[in-house]
């Protein structure tokens, strides 16, 4: 029994470095994904680099529950392979050690990890997208070149359809303005003007701004059509909608919030069938460590692989790929109608926990 808690302390804090590790490098990867959005915001929009790093931050933390299997993969094939191949797993079983102790830290670190991803996936992971979600908003609302792009009808700016020929980036000006307002219970309004400057409110940024506009007419359209010129025109925009009162997407939905619109009578059937997906797809990724723990030891304890450091890490990022392509195509099923969520969700998992229930097997003597 001795021996069996020295090796279960030993392997246990063996896989802790290379957990961090394995964030460290899925984070990256991720980041290097983004930079070229990144360094779009930083050179092109002028976002000061606190707001980049703000960026980074929720994008980090709403990948999350995504990064925690990932990197208990890596962690548990790195170690488990540095073992078999220093035939360490040969010299603990020689020692009397069952298989069943091997797996142990492995599977209690999984536990671990499990019960982290959990929470992570229902509270702190929907709070950054929500975060992120409220931020590019607001610099949306802010940065005209979030938005407005040159020679193309963009909507979403402040609930207009907004043109103009030119934009430019650093001064935010804009040249032969078109802009059609049309808010419910109001008189549609068209704007055409020459050139045009968007000012931010330094205390509701996202939120207010003024866009002053030059040389050009209104055009109201009601029981009758209005014409009027203006040298100067100041429009005042406000978005009435708080950060807080605004429309959460599926991502940004934490378990109380799936709970409650799960709770309700009247949802239709497409709303009821993403809300399912986006809860079943939440147990399903947390539950996946325990999975990838015990995988990743089957794989890891073959022996006579000496090939078995260098391979770790590609192995793993097999494993991840095959699994991802599988959970994709599964949650557009659920998704689709092709099949129901509580099932679709879970197929990934069923077949990965098979396979690693077969590789356990086959390294169980």
């Amino acid at each position: 029994m001795f021996r069996g808690t020295k090796a279960v302390q030993y392997i246990f804090f063996e896989m802790l470095p290379g957990f961090i590790l394995g964030m460290v490098v899925f984070i990256s990867i991720i980041l290097m994904f983004q930079v070229l959005r990144l360094t779009e915001f930083a050179l092109i929009h002028g976002v000061d680099l606190l707001t980049i790093g703000q960026i980074i931050g929720y994008v980090c933390i709403s990948m999350l529950p995504a990064l925690f299997p990932m990197s208990l993969l890596f962690a548990v094939l790195l170690t488990y392979g540095r073992l078999s191949s220093d035939s360490e797993i040969v010299a603990l079983k020689s020692a009397g050690l069952s298989m069943i102790t091997l797996i142990t830290p492995a599977l209690i670190l999984g536990l671990l990890v499990a019960i982290l991803s959990a929470q992570t996936t229902f509270q702190i992971a929907p709070w950054g997208n929500r975060q992120f979600e409220v931020l590019y908003t607001r610099l949306g609302n802010s940065k005209a070149t979030a938005t407005i792009k040159p020679g193309t009808f963009s909507e979403g700016f402040f609930d207009m359809v907004i043109y103009a020929n030119e934009v430019d980036d650093q001064t935010e000006t804009l040249k032969d303005v078109f802009i059609y307002d049309e808010k419910p219970g109001e008189t549609p309004l068209t704007i055409i003007a020459k050139s045009g400057q968007i000012i931010p409110d330094p205390e509701m940024p996202g939120h207010r701004i003024l866009l002053r506009l030059n040389n050009g007419d209104i055009h109201r359209h009601g029981t009758s059509h209005t014409k009027i010129k203006f040298d100067s025109y100041d429009l005042k925009l406000v978005d009435p909608v708080k950060d807080e009162e605004r429309e959460k997407s599926p991502q940004s939905q934490t378990l109380q919030d799936l709970d409650h619109l799960l709770a309700k009578n009247d949802l239709s059937l497409d709303d009821r069938r993403t809300y399912e997906t986006e809860f079943n797809k939440r147990w399903a990724v947390a539950l996946l460590c325990p999975i990838f723990a015990l995988l990743g030891v089957g794989l890891g304890t073959t022996t006579n692989r000496r090939q078995q450091k260098a391979s770790g890490m590609i192995l793993c990022l097999l494993l991840i790929i095959a699994y991802w392509v599988l959970y994709i195509l599964c949650e557009g099923m659920a998704r689709g109608g092709q099949a129901p969520p509580w099932l679709a969700l879970w197929i990934p998992d069923f077949v990965f926990g098979v396979f690693g229930f077969i590789s356990l097997r086959r390294n169980w003597n």
